[in-house]
């Protein structure tokens, strides 16, 4: 008869005593049960939330004044009606000619060098495509360097080009509005690479020259040149 009260009181435990041996969560001092270490490393989804609306994605400048008042204006005083066929930059190529690889193919290192430093990518080395003895040239022997920018690239170039390179050539007296090739592409040429702030000058090998055409996607060149000139390029007043 002991035994079996003996069992029946052990069976009848208490609430507070069979919550004992678990582990309750804790409680604040406002009074509300917070989760502990199984939510410390989670985040809120309204903070992910505020976090994803905040965040906004890199635009360049020049890219944003074109879409934001330059496109708007060229549409309206052009006459287009359709917003696509407003002109528009397509993509610029810089040409780094070096004729002194016919006798040294360490030239060509130190053009892709500074090439690759002034586009932000890695140049494509020109070759002959045939041989021409009076210039000791071979088939298939380096000649050069180019590198062709697009997106974002291309209109960070460009803001770097009129803001800071041109400005730095010396007796500089403005662009030509004559080099138009009639297909809406402009091309220009630099004598000296160490306009570009990205060069240092006690590290240049040699100074060199190179090209830059500026393609748009118009084939009136008088469209081409309204474009430009949206992008503050500094063209002289000659006609």
């Amino acid at each position: 008869m002991a035994k079996s009260e003996l069992k029946s009181q052990s069976s009848r435990t208490s609430p507070s005593q069979a919550s004992a041996g678990k582990t309750s969560p804790d409680k604040t001092s406002s009074g509300k049960v917070s989760l502990g270490k199984a939510s410390a490393g989670k985040v809120s989804p309204n903070t992910t939330r505020s976090d994803k609306a905040s965040a906004r994605p890199y635009l360049p400048r020049l890219k944003a004044l074109y879409f934001t008042e330059l496109r708007p204006r060229l549409q309206q005083s052009l006459g287009i009606e359709n917003p696509l066929a407003v002109p528009r930059l397509e993509k610029i190529v810089l040409n780094m000619g070096v004729g002194e690889a016919t006798s040294d193919r360490k030239f060509i290192e130190g053009a892709s060098d500074d090439l690759r430093r002034i586009s932000g990518q890695q140049p494509v080395v020109t070759r002959a495509k045939k041989s021409i003895a009076a210039f000791k040239v071979r088939e298939n022997m380096a000649l050069g360097v180019k590198a062709t920018l697009r997106g974002d690239r291309m209109y960070e170039f460009l803001d770097r080009l009129v803001t800071i390179a041109l400005p730095r050539v010396r007796d500089f007296r403005g662009l030509s509005p004559r080099a138009f090739d009639s297909h809406g592409n402009y091309s220009l040429g630099l004598h000296e690479q160490i306009v570009f702030p990205e060069i240092d000058y006690d590290k240049v090998a040699k100074i060199r020259g190179m090209q830059v055409v500026i393609c748009t996607n118009s084939s009136n060149d008088a469209h081409a040149l309204e474009l430009l000139r949206g992008f503050n390029l500094p063209f002289s007043q000659a006609s």
